[in-house]
């Protein structure tokens, strides 16, 4: 080998050395807006807001932000849906939305967005089961035992719901399809409501979320018969899952965090990591479980868009087979 040759492949070896020594630097974090405002698509109050308000409080200083939550109810979640599909793609307007999101979209047919190109999913924040519930007067102490009654009086029993197109009246629709019962749909304006008349005795039977039913089921005034999660809940030890008795059914009340269409991957990244430290705390488990719902811990974006997307087909399935609609 020649003399300049060796020189050449020795200073090669020696660079190639010293990049090696030189430590990798971690690329910074994506900037983010110094204010941002978290929009809640209902009224105060329920567990979006809730759930938003404490987000909210921790966020905040843990990016050096001001992050304001803002309450934009109406149309089943659309009003404040489509206020955020237009919003800056910037990471200034974010919203903090539930199972209605993919339940609204799939019965209205004129949405002034799209529920998958409109939004940039960031964070799946938890999930929780449904409860299967009748009012402590009835008959039925398992699920087995509705649907037998079910099938024996076909149209006779009435289910509640906290209106067209929401979770409660979509589980219970899934239900008839799986079950092939005819259970007729009677919607009221709130989950309240609707448990007040099962109770009465006005209708028999409701999927109801355990925000609303606990209380009533606490008081022995609602009886559970099975939740609608893969596996049971611990809030209600003891209680079968629905797919024991109709197999291959399940259903999830999920809360999540989406950002309008076009935000910088980046920021939807440093998002994602920001608000996935805070719901991984013995405090925000607390608080779900308040609300019958556990932390969705080590979701990335694109597993909850993918996960939206499986939601939305679902319901949309339903919507089609039940003809549901709303104008």
């Amino acid at each position: 080998m020649t003399h300049p040759r060796r020189n050449f492949l020795a200073s090669l070896v020696a660079g190639i050395a010293c990049l090696a020594a030189v430590p990798v630097l971690a690329a910074a974090p994506a900037p983010l807006p110094k204010t941002i405002t978290l929009v809640v698509p209902f009224g105060p109050g329920a567990s979006n807001d809730a759930f938003a308000r404490v987000i909210a409080q921790k966020l905040g200083p843990r990016i050096g932000a001001n992050v304001i939550v803002d309450n934009k109810p109406g149309a089943g979640s659309v009003i404040g849906s489509s206020f955020v599909a237009r919003a800056p793609a910037d990471g200034s307007v974010l919203m903090l939305t539930s199972s209605t999101f993919t339940t609204s979209a799939a019965v209205q047919k004129n949405l002034p967005y799209d529920p998958i190109k409109g939004f940039a999913p960031v964070s799946l924040v938890a999930t929780g089961p449904m409860l299967l519930t009748v009012g402590a007067q009835t008959p039925y102490k398992t699920a087995a035992d509705l649907i037998a009654d079910a099938r024996a009086n076909k149209g006779k029993i009435n289910y509640a719901s906290a209106g067209i197109g929401s979770i409660n009246q979509m589980s219970a629709e899934m239900l008839n399809s799986m079950a092939k019962v005819d259970m007729i749909h009677v919607p009221y304006k709130g989950a309240a409501a609707a448990l007040t008349d099962m109770i009465a005795g006005q209708v028999q039977m409701m999927v109801a979320s355990p925000a609303s039913a606990t209380s009533q089921m606490k008081s022995g005034k609602v009886r559970v018969l099975a939740v609608t999660s893969p596996k049971p809940s611990a809030l209600v030890p003891g209680v079968p899952t629905l797919s024991q008795t109709l197999p291959g059914y399940e259903v999830e009340i999920w809360w999540g965090i989406f950002a309008p269409a076009g935000t910088p991957a980046p920021v939807v990244e440093r998002l994602n990591s920001e608000i996935g430290a805070i719901i991984d705390t013995p405090e925000m488990r607390e608080r779900f479980a308040q609300e019958g719902a556990e932390p969705a811990t080590g979701v990335t974006p694109g597993q909850f868009a993918a996960y939206v997307r499986r939601e939305l087909d679902k319901w949309r399935t339903i919507a089609q087979e039940k003809q549901i609609s709303a104008e």
